[in-house]
């Protein structure tokens, strides 16, 4: 098998080179960001340094994962996006946790409030399902609430065709080996299907998407454990006139899972089985100056788990988000708006809460190079009560040649709400509980000398207070309970960001943080962590890339002995190749940790060695 996949390979890269003779122009940088501000802004009058993922990267990263693809970005590290596909997924962002991290899809915020951390779970949605990505680190809690203090992930999926039908197939399959396991089996399958279009007024998509992967044990053993997802969704919009049009939506995203015991950390033929169906309406009315839109969503999301310890889990959440945006010129830009977001579970019985936020940001651009972003929320919540948040982003550019340099700074407070499950659940539930807060200060320069190269660098302080840890009070049972420790931590780092074409169609993307939790051990964050990415373009038909990864040495607890452990840093080489054989038919290779490097995520679980997947795109 392993003769054959890598014969499949070799005749894929001999065709791309027939191909291979026109010449393009080198990628443009992305020059407009909106999820800092809700507005279309320059990147030059941002205060931020906000992290595009275009849909040409997501096309050349075809085969991967979401987590996979967010977790070669600064400041992020996702831990588990390199292990077995089942693995649960931990974001730490700046030194953060998945519960200071809000991930939104078209507009609406998406959690699961029957999980501890209260947090959306990346392995339900595929990949090619996403036009694209922006993501903003620091403290947004002002724009989008509770959660928001590391970072924002804003997922948009992709839009319908201009055409009356376009039908959209991707097909893949490769391997899911560990570095000890070189046999080159297929062991992963995924399949996609969409059609969509635009037809008068109405514009509709319905796609179907299938993930099948085994191969690979959860904990270092010999049972192989499965991993299997299917998405389905369908939207539909109706355009009333130039000024007012609302699209409706619904999806189903599902996966099953193997996995083993974590205590003892042994074989184990368990199972899990995560449901969510999302159903929801975003209407929009333009106005002279301005719009109205409005974002709601209604979900459930039924959790089970097969083990010697079976437990079954079921969140439902309405989510409404109404704002208004206003431009009185092409200086001065605002939007108000409403926020409402009600969550319920069933532990003992069924528990829920609700928060009302209205908020307020204003952006102001001047000629003379300052630019302010500003802005309130009111958070009040069912269980605690009011909170305010605030943020205050100023920058200023200046012009450099053909590009510009851009000072800025930022000051933004946020809080993270105790999930139900902290509050009401069935482990150690404390009805008492503050919510965390965050503040966040962060300064940096961005200078960009051309379309061939910009450099960014960020150092970033947050202050945590009543922080929610669970607090063991019975060793021998490990009984607790959540409680907001009284000690206050500091996170500082500093992110460093380049993109460079240093000769034509040859482009560079590389990264580097370094992140330091003062205080306190942190367990499995890095504190150096670099990405570098170089992609060639032979011609309008025809990129390669190659992609390097390294991560230092982090601490982890071995739970067998209940000690500590220092895990190896470790470098990671990987490599990609898209050719378009026409304009509907189009394939690609990837190859994943080329050198076959042996490294530890989890201690105890596996990770995975050399990867090939091979697969196309059929456009009609």
């Amino acid at each position: 098998m392993k003769k054959t996949v890598l014969s499949v390979s070799a005749l894929f890269l001999a065709c791309t080179a027939v191909f291979a003779q026109e010449q393009e122009d080198t990628e443009k940088l992305d020059e407009v960001v909106i999820s800092d501000s809700r507005h279309a802004l320059k990147r030059e009058n941002s205060g931020k340094t906000v992290i595009s993922i275009s849909s040409e990267e997501i096309k050349r990263n075809q085969g991967r994962t979401v987590a996979e693809v967010i977790n070669t970005k600064s400041g992020i590290e996702i831990l588990g996006s390199r292990s077995n596909a089942g693995q649960n997924l931990s974001y730490f962002v700046r030194g953060g946790n998945n519960r200071q991290v809000l991930i939104m899809v078209d507009g609406i915020q998406v959690n699961d409030p029957s999980s501890i951390a209260n947090d959306f779970d990346l392995r339900l949605i595929a990949l090619d399902q996403i036009e694209s990505i922006e993501i903003i680190k620091g403290a947004s809690s002002t724009l989008y609430g509770s959660g928001a203090a590391t970072a924002v992930i804003n997922i948009t999926t992709k839009k319908a065709s201009k055409d009356t039908i376009a039908l959209r197939v991707n097909s893949s399959f490769g391997t899911n080996q560990s570095q000890d396991d070189q046999e080159y089996n297929v062991n992963d399958f995924s399949n996609s299907a969409r059609i969509d279009g635009t037809v008068d007024d109405v514009t509709y998509a319905v796609s179907f998407g299938h993930q099948s992967t085994d191969g690979l044990s959860a904990v270092i053993g010999e049972e192989s454990d499965r991993f299997s997802r299917v998405n389905t969704n369908v939207r539909v919009g109706y355009k009333f006139s130039d000024a007012f049009n609302v699209s409706v939506f619904g999806s189903q995203d599902k996966f099953r899972n193997g996995f083993d015991s974590s205590s003892p950390r042994i074989d184990a033929e368990y199972e899990s089985v995560s449901d969510q169906y999302r159903f929801g309406i975003a209407p929009k009315y333009t106005y002279k100056n301005g719009s109205v839109t409005m974002n709601a969503a209604y979900t459930t999301i039924d959790r089970e788990f097969f083990s010697n310890f079976p437990s079954a889990f079921e969140g439902e959440t309405i989510a409404v988000d109404i704002f208004n945006k206003y431009n009185f010129s092409n200086k001065f830009y605002t939007v108000v708006g409403l926020n409402y977001i009600d969550n319920q579970t069933t532990f003992t019985g069924n528990e829920s809460s609700s928060i009302v936020d209205p908020y307020v940001n204003v952006v102001y651009v001047s000629d003379f190079g300052l630019n302010v972003n500003a802005g309130v929320r009111v958070n009040n919540h069912s269980e605690y009560g009011t909170h305010f948040t605030y943020n205050l982003n100023p920058s200023y550019r200046m012009k450099l040649g053909e590009g510009y340099a851009k000072v800025f700074g930022s000051y933004s407070t946020s809080f993270i709400a105790p999930s139900l499950s902290q509050l009401f659940g069935n482990f150690g539930p404390n009805p008492n509980l503050e919510p965390e807060e965050n503040t966040t200060l962060e300064g940096g320069v961005e200078v960009k000398l051309s379309e061939k190269l910009r450099v960014s660098t960020v150092y970033f302080n947050r202050e945590e207070e009543n922080f929610i840890d669970y607090v063991v009070t019975d060793f021998y049972t490990f009984a607790g309970e959540y409680q907001n420790v009284q000690t206050d931590f500091t996170v500082q780092g500093v992110e460093v960001e380049v993109f460079a074409t240093p000769i034509e169609n040859l482009t560079v993307n590389a990264n580097y943080t370094f992140t330091e939790k003062k205080d306190v051990d942190v367990l499995r964050i890095p504190k150096h962590k670099a990405n570098v990415n170089v992609g060639y373009v032979f011609s309008d038909k025809t990129n390669a890339g190659v992609t390097y990864q390294y991560t230092s040495d982090r601490l982890d607890t071995d739970f067998s002995t209940f000690q500590n452990v220092t895990l190896d840093a470790f470098n990671l080489v990987g490599a990609n190749l898209n050719h378009q054989f026409n304009k509907r038919w189009s394939g690609f290779v990837t190859i994943d940790n080329i050198f076959n490097e042996d490294y530890t995520e989890i201690t105890g679980f596996t990770t995975r060695g050399t990867n090939v997947r091979i697969g196309f795109s059929l456009n009609l």
